[in-house]
């Protein structure tokens, strides 16, 4: 469709960066001041320029008093009360200019400090101001209206204008290309087609389109993310934990140690000097420095903390609890297989049964229309619809009765030992039949995250060393989902309260973070010492109670959060640290009696700038290297692409050698072998070799080395061999008959093929490939 005029909904002016001035008044001011003064004291004018330097001090002084009384009237003892003794003692002992320094001192603190905070809390405020107020709503008449965002209810027909931000999350009517880079992180572009679901917050990157609202605006993916970081910018208080427990040691020592060099000496001038170089800036702000820093970096990797204290908390995690239905798994089925009755037709059997779904709203049904939409099939119009409630749906389709859902009757022998293929797989059915019998079952299952056993690695490598899987599901299901992704401990048949009681039982032992999508997840989530809700995918619910929130559908981003929390925290704990024990040797020799104030405040002036700026390294770092060139990544989607045709030849290699194992005297049966071993030449070898040339070649640097791709080399060569020994066999038989004394070792070569495919598809998208095969459209 065209685009739509702008100007319906006005524009928000984009905050640029430019620098506020007014951040850096207090300190221009001091620092001016202090050198008018020393050019007073060059002139021989002393008296003035101590003037000067004492008004420096006075000037700084109250309002650092002002904001320790207010702490002390709170009952917060913190390391503020050094500054202001430092500056009074100063003022008593008349050294006015290191009084001075320690003004500039704490304004450079502060100065550094806002700049900081705003640049490291960038991309939190950044949702909050590109936010959307309004939307564009079709009205009955054929018109356009501009409403609040408010205002927008489930099914609403929306106009989405280039450039605007999606209001709520919806379906979209025609394809569009869209940025979601804010919600997700992703920098490329990607197209979604008719019918696929968007986000809210993503930004329209092409054409104007429709969309149909799914979410009324307060439940839409970007309201929460909304109301998260507005929690996440408005606590700042535990950011400095870390920095009061280091104060609670420091504090008491800096006061006994100046009284003791006082008491010893008989010298107050001493005392003044241990404070003037205990001033604690190293603690005031290396520490939420790094704990802010680490704060952006993860909301840039879509995953929004909701304050220090839980990127700290998620620093420390030593234990991690997983949900598997929409953590470790998709979250939604997927049609893994199709089984049709003798001399049935695959296509035609799941075209009949999405052709009836279409109106369903279950979400097996959405599985299996989207399944037929991935196979290009031709749905028909379905009449005569009726639902029964956990029994199936019935339809007219082309004029056919045909039924979806349950079993009715004494299943036939081939349909028995399709429920117990599915049964022992794991996986659910869908029969679909007429008015003859079964036509055929679809097996569902809900797969597991292709990242999934990556990011268990990964989460290893960050210091997790105990990870568990909690699942409301079947313990046979949950424990091959448990031996794919490589658990520690699985607990199946899990009800929300035994997941409570599991993360209370976990978290006696150590930090624990627990991870869920689901409204029964949000207990545990709100139990666990950090909670994490899968908010792309996940409910309203969980997302509010948790701790943090992972608002791309990527399991990986959560080892990222974790490797990041990790380095924000060893960060703020060594500036901390290296800039306290320089301060300590610095505080000694001022007791001593070898370090006057002057020289102690502009020592200490030299301390706190090295431990801010190690503190600012928190702003990058921490992430192993993974990243590959755009050309690769284009063609690492481009193979994950193809992926999907593989597995269309597998279901098929899969049938074939059924045939083979029940009927090898059917007629069918080489014609049906011949069919799948063209395929398997024309399609399957073909992506094999071009990955050999192009794609693995391409990976070795990211990688480290071509060892990295040679075991996965090596099984294109076994693939190659096993398809021409199926040829081999084939070529045979010009007469169209399977000799008996061959059949073991036909079915052997067709058998093994399938295994060996579908590991070797499962390896390099657990490898090598994206978390989720999008179509890229360019880079953002």
């Amino acid at each position: 469709m065209g685009a739509e005029p702008r100007e319906c909904v006005p524009e928000r002016p984009v905050p640029g960066h430019r620098v506020d001035w007014r951040q850096w008044a207090p300190l221009t001011l001091l620092t001016v001041a202090v050198l008018v003064g020393a050019g007073l004291w060059l002139a021989g004018m002393r008296g003035a320029a101590q003037l000067v330097w004492a008004a420096v001090t006075v000037a700084a002084l109250l309002p650092a008093t002002w904001t320790t009384l207010r702490q002390l009237w709170r009952r917060q003892f913190g390391v503020d009360v050094i500054a202001v003794l430092a500056l009074v003692g100063t003022l008593l002992v008349r050294e006015y200019l290191a009084g001075a320094v320690i003004a500039v001192m704490v304004a450079t603190g502060q100065a550094l400090e806002n700049y900081a905070e705003r640049r490291a809390s960038r991309d939190l405020r950044a949702l909050l101001e590109r936010a959307p107020r309004q939307a564009r709503r079709r009205t009955p008449d054929g018109g356009i209206e501009v409403v609040p965002l408010e205002r927008v209810t489930v099914g609403d027909r929306l106009v989405v204008g280039p450039g605007d931000v999606v209001p709520v999350d919806g379906t979209v009517e025609e394809p569009a290309t869209l940025d979601e880079s804010v919600v997700t992180g992703e920098s490329q572009l990607v197209t979604r087609a008719a019918g696929e679901q968007v986000a809210s917050g993503v930004v329209n990157a092409g054409a104007g389109f429709g969309l149909r609202a799914r979410k009324n605006a307060a439940e839409s993916t970007y309201a929460g993310i909304v109301r998260l970081a507005e929690e996440a910018t408005a606590h700042k208080a535990p950011m400095v934990r870390l920095a009061d427990r280091y104060a609670a040691a420091f504090v008491p020592f800096t006061l006994l140690l100046a009284g003791a060099a006082w008491l010893l000496s008989g010298q107050f001038i001493r005392a003044v000097a241990v404070l003037v170089v205990a001033t604690p800036c190293p603690l005031l702000l290396a520490t939420p420095i790094a704990i802010v820093s680490g704060l952006s970096r993860v909301a840039r990797r879509g995953v929004l903390v909701r304050d220090g204290g839980s990127l700290e908390m998620l620093g420390r995690a030593r234990t991690l609890l997983m949900d598997k239905t929409g953590t470790l798994t998709a979250g939604r089925p997927r049609a893994a297989e199709t089984v049709v009755a003798p001399g049935g037709d695959r296509d035609e059997v799941l075209r009949l049964a999405a052709s009836v779904e279409q109106l369903s709203p279950h979400v097996l049904a959405a599985a299996l229309v989207r399944q037929a939409h991935e196979q290009r099939l031709p749905l028909a119009e379905p009449a005569d619809v009726t639902e029964e409630p956990g029994r199936g749906v019935t339809g007219r389709v082309d004029g056919r009765l045909v039924r979806v859902g349950q079993l009715a009757g004494e299943p036939p022998e081939w349909a028995q030992r399709a429920r117990e293929r599915a049964e022992l797989a794991g996986r659910s059915t869908v029969w679909v039949s007429d008015d003859h019998g079964p036509l055929g079952v679809i097996l569902l299952e809900d797969p597991v995250r292709p990242d999934a056993r990556r990011t268990v690695r990964r989460l290893r490598q960050a210091g997790l060393n105990r990870l568990v899987m909690v699942t409301g599901d079947r313990p046979r299901t949950a424990e091959q989902v448990a031996r794919i992704v490589g658990v520690d401990d699985v607990i199946a048949q899990c009800s929300p309260q035994a997941k409570v009681d599991r993360v209370k039982e976990e978290s006696g032992r150590a930090v624990t973070v627990m991870v869920g999508d689901g409204v029964n997840d949000a207990p545990a989530l709100a139990e666990a010492h950090v909670g994490m809700a899968m908010g792309a995918t996940g409910a309203t619910a969980s997302a509010d109670v948790a701790d943090a929130v992972l608002t791309v559908d990527r399991l990986d981003r959560l080892a990222d959060a974790v490797e990041i929390a990790r380095y924000a925290r060893r960060i703020a704990v060594q500036s901390a640290t290296v800039g306290m024990g320089l301060a300590v040797v610095a505080m000694v020799a001022a007791a001593a009696g070898g370090l006057p104030p002057v020289a102690g405040a502009f020592l200490q002036e030299g301390i706190d700038v090295l431990v801010i700026v190690n503190a600012l390294r928190a702003l990058r770092g921490g992430l192993r290297p993974r990243d590959v060139s755009p050309e690769t990544r284009a063609m690492l989607d481009r193979y994950a692409g193809e992926h999907g045709g593989v597995r269309d030849v597998l279901d098929r290699l899969r049938d074939s050698a059924d045939l083979v194992a029940t009927r090898p005297d059917a007629a069918e049966c080489v014609p049906a072998l011949r069919d799948v071993h063209r395929r398997l030449v024309d399609e399957v070898l073909p992506h094999e070799a071009a990955e050999e040339r192009h794609l693995y070649p391409a990976l070795a640097g990211p990688l480290g080395s071509d060892e990295a791709t040679s075991t996965m080399s090596r099984g294109h060569v076994e693939i190659s061999r096993l398809v021409d020994r199926i040829g081999g066999h084939l070529v045979q038989h010009p007469d169209g008959r399977l000799r008996h004394d061959e059949i073991p070792d036909l079915l052997a070569a067709l058998y093994g093929l399938d295994a060996l495919l579908r590991l070797h598809l499962a390896q390099e998208e657990e490898d090598y490939h994206l978390p989720q095969p999008r179509r890229v459209v360019g880079p953002g």
